[in-house]
């Protein structure tokens, strides 16, 4: 069918739109996949070469990036959709690694609009379907979706994949998923489709997944049987991989911070093997891929005159992960914490792990209608490491006081929430 247009804009600029987007659903997350399939058959926007879905509880945004990276350097053209974003909507629908533009995002809720007619879709359920018509607008070979929010009921799965991954499962998103990692993971598993390449990336799959696999009939690659990877003993700084038809060794490290990365490097290598894409398995490809990597908001360090780590670190197992990278650094001086989260959160989980790292706590109110109250969160807070925990009447002066009282030694850390990092990280573009 021939695309459908409206006449003229009916909002003047792209904040207008997203204002009223966040109007138009009675409820911000409502999964399903009636609305979307719905208006996607009025859309029918042609299908690009190849659909890689990313679903998991964590590294998916790595994920990501690293198989946008292999596929922009291998000449296609390539679009990614990504959520949530750190400061700019348009950071959510790139092109060969650029984010798009105003007008092209515009012009795509427009598309979507006319097609839309009276069906409710929600923020994400908009934006996805807009990302879509964007990526079909710029003639993308490969499209990689992240999956929002589980697997089965989000937006991204009414788009039929061609491969994917699932990078992990932890608990998350309980509420709406499931209060276990098993049905979790049930959940994650629905976005597998039959006699097609599916990776597994962290060790010891639930029982989910693999039963899922097998009654679906996917092919699923999993770490520990189907691939592996190691740091190398040389003190090079290097790693190896190994696949079930290829090896390969003195690798270079992943330019992303966190020697978590490697996992999320060797599932994507996994994968593009599992596609039989075996001309992107090689070490200069690879080095060049995943030298260049850029990731806003995962364990980047930030020079002002103070020493700076953002990190959204929005769960337990991304805590943890954290923490670990705090290790590794070994900062030496103090650290202060910022920390703002989503009421819906494990406050425990996220916190506990950095209790031995943290020498003072600053609470925060994250940026979003669904953040906890910053009294509520140092109280929790100050409950876990028995000591008082600092409340800030917004995000600026809990950045300026965390300044006044840190040394060129110290580090400060902001970490808890896209909805915190991502202002924060425009706070010290600004100065």
């Amino acid at each position: 069918m021939d695309r459908l247009v409206l006449s003229s804009s009916t909002f003047a600029s792209l904040n207008d739109w997203l204002g009223w987007l966040e109007t138009l659903s009675p409820t911000e997350i409502d999964l399903g996949l009636d609305r979307v399939e719905e208006v996607l058959g009025r859309l029918q926007p042609s299908r690009p070469g190849r659909v890689i879905h990313v679903a998991g509880t964590n590294g998916k945004g790595s994920s990501v990036a690293m198989l946008e990276a292999l596929f922009i350097n291998s000449g296609e053209r390539v679009g990614a959709y990504t959520s949530p974003h750190l400061n700019d909507y348009n950071e959510r629908i790139r092109m060969n690694g650029v984010p798009v533009s105003d007008e092209e995002i515009i012009a795509a809720f427009e598309c979507v609009e006319a097609a839309r007619q009276n069906v409710p879709l929600t923020y994400f359920e908009f934006g996805t379907l807009a990302a879509l018509v964007t990526f079909e607008t710029n003639k993308a070979d490969t499209i990689i979706l992240e999956v929002g929010m589980g697997g089965r009921l989000d937006a991204v799965n009414a788009i039929e994949p061609d491969a994917g991954i699932i990078t992990n499962v932890s608990l998350d998103h309980c509420d709406w998923l499931g209060e276990d990692i098993e049905s979790i993971a049930a959940e994650k598993a629905d976005i597998m489709r039959k006699d097609k390449p599916f990776v597994f990336g962290a060790p010891d799959a639930p029982n989910a997944i693999l039963t899922a696999a097998e009654k679906i009939g996917a092919d699923l690659c999993r770490r520990g049987k189907d691939f592996d990877y190691a740091a190398e003993s040389d003190s090079s700084g290097t790693w190896a991989w190994s696949g079930r038809r290829s090896k390969l060794s003195s690798l270079g490290m992943p330019a992303l911070a966190g020697k978590f990365q490697l996992q999320n490097a060797s599932a994507v290598l996994a994968l593009i093997e599992a596609m039989r894409l075996d001309e992107l398995l090689d070490r200069q490809v690879i080095n060049k891929a995943f030298g260049q990597l850029e990731l806003a908001g995962r364990c980047q360090l930030f020079q002002t005159d103070r020493k700076w780590l953002l990190d959204v670190a929005h769960n337990a197992a991304a805590a943890t992960a954290l923490s670990d990278f705090l290790a590794d650094i070994a900062p030496g001086g103090r650290i202060i914490a910022i920390s703002g989260m989503l009421r819906e959160k494990d406050l425990g989980g996220i916190v506990s792990p950095l209790l031995e790292f943290v020498d003072t706590w600053v609470a925060v109110r994250a940026e979003s209608a669904r953040a906890l109250a910053a009294r509520e969160l140092a109280a929790g807070i100050a409950n876990l490491c028995d000591k008082p925990c600092l409340v800030a009447d917004s995000l600026s002066d809990a950045m300026q006081y965390a300044c006044s009282r840190a040394t060129a030694k110290d580090l400060i850390l902001v970490s808890g929430s896209f909805y915190v990092v991502g202002p924060a990280l425009q706070w010290l573009k600004g100065i």
